[in-house]
C-alpha cells in the first residue's frame, strides 16, 4: 500500500519515470540538496551515473534518519550541470534508480545548471517524502 495517491490527468497521454502529481498525508521528512560523493565527502567517480547513484543512496540514507523509506519520496528535483551527459547515461541511471528507489516513480523536475557547489559534482537531488501517521 502506498502511502499516497499519485496524479495523473485521465485525458493526459502516460508518462514514464514520474508522476505528474502527488498527493500525501503524514509527517514530512525533506533533504538538503545532495550529491554523489561518499559519507567521508569524497568523490569515487566522475562518472555521470555513478555519481547519480551515489546521490541516490544519499537520499535514501538521510530518508531512513527520518524514518522514511523510497516509497514514501512524493517529489524529486534533480539539478544536472549537462542535460547532454544525463540523456546518454538515461539507461544505466535507471538501472541504478531501480536498484536504489524501486519502482517507485514520484513526482520529479529535472533542471540544468551552469555549475554546483562542489566543482566535481555533476548531479544534486533534493528529496520530500511524507511518511503515514499512524
Amino acid at each position: 500500500m502506498t502511502p499516497h495517491d499519485l496524479l495523473h490527468p485521465a485525458n493526459w497521454k502516460p508518462v514514464k519515470g514520474y508522476a505528474p502529481g502527488v498527493a500525501a498525508t503524514g509527517r514530512l521528512v525533506v533533504t538538503a540538496g545532495l550529491i554523489g560523493w561518499n559519507a567521508d565527502g569524497e568523490f569515487e567517480t566522475d562518472d555521470f551515473a555513478g555519481q547519480t547513484a551515489q546521490a541516490l543512496r544519499n537520499v535514501v540514507a538521510v530518508l531512513a534518519e527520518g524514518g522514511a523509506r523510497p516509497e514514501h519520496l512524493v517529489r524529486l528535483t534533480w539539478y544536472v550541470t549537462d542535460k547532454r551527459e544525463y540523456l546518454a547515461s538515461l539507461a544505466e541511471i535507471g538501472r541504478a534508480y531501480r536498484d536504489i528507489i524501486g519502482r517507485h516513480y514520484p513526482a520529479m523536475a529535472l533542471v540544468q545548471v551552469a555549475a554546483l557547489v562542489e566543482d566535481r559534482a555533476k548531479v544534486e537531488i533534493e528529496a520530500t517524502a511524507v511518511v503515514p501517521v499512524p
